[in-house]
């Protein structure tokens, strides 16, 4: 079975909480609000099943993530920011991205504004 592995990661100037499973092309999973990683915990498992890398981060300001004090810490832009960090730090240079709730917008802008969460051409 493939088992779920936890540790924080440094991006964006905060330190991000990620659980990760598998391996192959990488996939991001963004949470919604008052949730954390655990609300992708059984699509973890099937993608890493499914031949992917799935990383499910605590959004910035959610669990074991940092939580910067200032509001305006929590932009879009500061959340994609993240997303965009995470990617290079997990060594990657492209990522499908998905999104639910208060973490969709966050994968749609991520779509839109980065070309390495365009579309893949891996299969």
């Amino acid at each position: 079975m493939n088992e779920i592995r936890h540790r924080m990661i440094p991006v964006n100037g905060i330190e991000m909480h990620a659980a990760e499973c598998g391996t192959g092309p990488l996939v991001l999973m963004c949470h919604g609000w008052p949730e954390l990683w655990y609300s992708w915990r059984h699509q973890l498992r099937a993608l890493a099943e499914a031949g992917f890398r799935a990383v499910a981060p605590d959004m910035r300001g959610f669990g074991k993530s940092s939580a910067p004090l200032e509001v305006a810490a929590y932009t879009t832009l500061h959340n994609v920011g993240d997303m965009v960090a995470l990617v290079s730090a997990l060594g990657e240079q492209r990522a499908l991205i998905v999104g639910h709730d208060w973490g969709a917008p966050v994968a749609w802008h991520a779509a839109l504004m980065r070309p390495m969460f365009s579309p893949p051409s891996w299969r």
